[in-house]
């Protein structure tokens, strides 16, 4: 979903250059809706698992973008550097990504992953706030890093006041591997059942109030960002007030595992599928009764009602052809959650640091709210695909020099995007409070 705003970029640039940009896809005409007959670029079938074809597809090329799943991307990276292409991806590094590091710099290669949104712009941010406030005298004592994508609140909502603009399977999954973070000193930890009922009220300037809870494992980042002296480090994620309660209950239920098969799942209906996540002592109980007996929530309530709307009491088939509860979830919100309409979604970075400076203590809040155009790109789609997109153009310029198996987070690299980004209008907003 963050492909349509980057390959734009990326073709208006190679028009302007003389580029081309190749847009390959395991579906022809998926490729070809993206390039649009626009003529700086062509449209491949690809199919990843076909060696001896993406072998010719790399070398061929000075730069591959890749936005295909995680599961690719440690071999992809290492292909290029073997074949001496440069390499920008907007997911995660990996330990066999940063393995290619030095055969990387001998080739004079640039691996540059986390270049998106989150991660990417939150890492680039948080890194020039950080040089700006240690630069003034600053000591930065504790970092609240937040990220979301919402719809925006002046239009439609849905009961879960939650879009799909991103992979619906990274949603369903979000939060199962637990999380961890740093406060006043001590490590917290999070297991995966008690993700969404571990929130927190954020103020969000221009947006209003929201709900927060913990994002991943925040104990890596003091050393990769260079804060020494952080007592509290946490990295969240951001949704509407009532969307956790809701997600918490669905977790409890286990309607996101995808550890258990259900043969046949297609031809289930969603309330046969539920029921089965009842105990035997209620086998003789009313579906929704029983439900809410399980959870001890209200069976007329805002949470039992908005499970009623997703659909997962209705007698409507599956369909699909996955076996998993989070198979059967995964299609579930890409029909019930989807952007449609006047619907305009909307993406927020937050950074808090409380800095001490001259023997007094303030925070220090940047904030980014960018939203989506009805019609247009989304905010989700420009705000992870042009830092990508900027960074692909910006090495084709030979603007950006560092070489190796790198994130953004060295000013070589992060200064000339996150300015390329302020050009298109992506700008945060910076606040003192308490001084």
């Amino acid at each position: 979903m963050s492909s349509p705003c980057l390959i734009h970029h990326l073709l208006e640039e190679g028009a302007r250059k003389g580029w081309t940009v190749t847009v390959a896809d395991l579906d022809q005409r998926a490729a070809e809706k993206r390039v649009g007959g626009h003529a700086a670029g062509r449209a491949l079938a690809f199919d990843v698992r076909d060696l001896p074809g993406r072998r010719r597809m790399i070398e061929q090329a000075d730069v591959v973008v890749n936005l295909l799943t995680p599961l690719f991307q440690p071999e992809l990276a290492a292909e290029c550097v073997e074949t001496g292409t440069h390499f920008v991806s907007a997911s995660y590094s990996s330990p066999e990504v940063r393995a290619l590091d030095r055969e990387a710099r001998d080739k004079g290669l640039l691996v540059l992953t986390e270049c998106g949104l989150d991660p990417g712009i939150d890492h680039m941010s948080a890194m020039q706030m950080i040089r700006r406030i240690q630069g003034e005298g600053g000591v930065i004592r504790s970092f609240w890093s937040y990220g979301s994508g919402v719809p925006a609140p002046e239009t439609p909502a849905n009961p879960l006041k939650y879009v799909i603009t991103w992979n619906p399977r990274n949603v369903v999954l979000a939060g199962q591997k637990g999380a961890q973070y740093l406060e006043k000193g001590r490590q917290k930890i999070v297991p995966g059942l008690r993700m969404f009922e571990n929130t927190w009220p954020v103020d969000v300037p221009g947006v209003g109030g929201m709900e927060a809870y913990p994002n991943r494992d925040s104990l890596l980042y003091p050393e990769l960002l260079g804060l020494k002296d952080l007592h509290t480090m946490v990295r969240a994620t951001l949704r509407h007030k009532g969307f956790a309660a809701v997600w918490h209950q669905i977790v409890r239920l286990g309607l996101n595992s995808e550890h258990v098969s259900i043969p046949g799942l297609s031809g289930l209906t969603f309330a046969e599928v539920t029921r089965m996540f009842l105990p035997r002592s209620m086998d003789g109980c009313e579906l929704e009764q029983g439900v809410a007996n399980l959870l001890g929530i209200s069976p007329t309530g805002v949470q039992m009602d908005t499970l009623r709307w997703l659909g997962l009491f209705s007698d409507e088939l599956v369909g699909g052809s996955g076996e998993s509860p989070a198979d059967m979830m995964v299609g579930l919100l890409q029909r019930k959650l989807a952007l449609e309409g006047q619907t305009r979604d909307m993406v927020i970075l937050q950074h808090e640091m409380d800095v001490e400076q001259d023997g007094r203590t303030h925070t220090e809040r940047a904030t980014l709210v960018v939203k989506g155009d009805p019609g247009g790109f989304t905010a989700m789609s420009r705000t992870v695909g042009l830092p990508a997109a900027l960074s692909v153009c910006l090495l084709l310029d030979g603007k950006l020099e560092e070489r190796g198996a790198l994130l953004p987070i060295t000013a070589a690299i992060y200064d000339p995007v996150m300015a390329a980004l302020a050009e298109q209008g992506i700008v945060f907003q910076h606040d003192r409070l308490g001084a």
